[in-house]
């Protein structure tokens, strides 16, 4: 009796186990089916061929994550050719533009669907895709973004440029969506391609962290994506999720081709990925 009191003594000293789930970000830079000359498309953006597709296909596997965020894929036709259906639950925004968002879940994980954030979407931009995802101990919200380019380090509280208007008139919307998940206490992730550096005293996570205090998997951190750079794409978590995030667990996907010219064929974005360790 005493060593069952003693084990029962040394369990309860202990957190409970925690499942780790696995999550990233990926932006595949004009991922599409359509042909080449299609009027939808810039002149400048080659479609992929099918070794192109089987090429990134090998990547996601090797990337193995259970859920990723992602960028510019022109529906989920394009998606699946890259996450096979009978592996992976596809949830892409209605938006009706090419450089679509979406959220890719591991089967055998549930989810619910809510409305996108379409509030992201003015100025014939991106929507941003969210999600409920039912893990066994709680429930984690979700919301992918692609926000506005060309603005990556300008001071924003004195921009005069479209790109940084338009990036600092979508600011508030995240900030609303965060504060609304901390007022509700529902542990949250916010991620995808941010367009921004955030070094430093950045105004745009400073007015994010106005509405809740957030962990950022990429703080400190260079990508080796392509040779060295700051990152511009993200992963935030606040709520539970802030401390559930294994900061040391951080990985970029580097593809084998070194050549730059395959940046065309792959993406000029590498997966990012950090782990969480969720309570059960």
């Amino acid at each position: 009796m005493k060593c069952i009191l003693i084990l029962l003594a040394v369990l309860a000293a202990h957190p409970a186990f925690s499942a780790e789930i696995k999550i990233a970000t990926w932006n595949l830079d004009w991922l599409t089916i359509r042909s080449a000359g299609d009027p939808g498309l810039p002149t400048d953006v080659t479609p992929r061929t099918e070794e192109d597709f089987v090429r990134l296909a090998r990547y996601a596997a090797d990337l193995n994550a259970d859920l990723i965020a992602i960028q510019e894929v022109d529906g989920f036709r394009a998606a699946t050719k890259i996450f096979p259906a009978d592996r992976y639950s596809i949830h892409m925004t209605r938006d009706h533009v090419i450089q679509r968002v979406g959220i890719v879940v591991r089967r055998g994980l549930k989810y619910d669907m809510n409305p996108d954030l379409i509030a992201l979407g003015a100025n014939h931009l991106r929507s941003g895709a969210d999600i409920t995802l039912h893990l066994p101990g709680s429930d984690l919200r979700v919301l992918a973004v692609h926000l506005k380019t060309g603005c990556r380090n300008q001071k924003l509280p004195n921009a005069h440029d479209r790109s940084c208007l338009e990036l600092r008139d979508q600011v508030p919307i995240v900030a609303a969506w965060i504060a609304d998940r901390q007022k509700d206490g529902t542990p949250f992730i916010v991620l995808g391609d941010f367009n921004r550096w955030m070094d430093g005293r950045d105004s745009l996570l400073a007015e994010l962290r106005q509405a809740a205090p957030l962990a950022r998997a990429t703080e400190g951190h260079s990508s080796p994506c392509w040779g060295a750079e700051n990152f511009i794409d993200h992963i935030l978590a606040g709520g539970a999720a802030a401390h559930w995030m294994q900061p040391d667990t951080l990985k970029v996907l580097i593809y084998q081709e070194t050549d730059k010219a395959m940046k065309d064929r792959l993406s000029d974005h590498c997966p990012v990925s950090v782990r969480f360790a969720v309570p059960d």
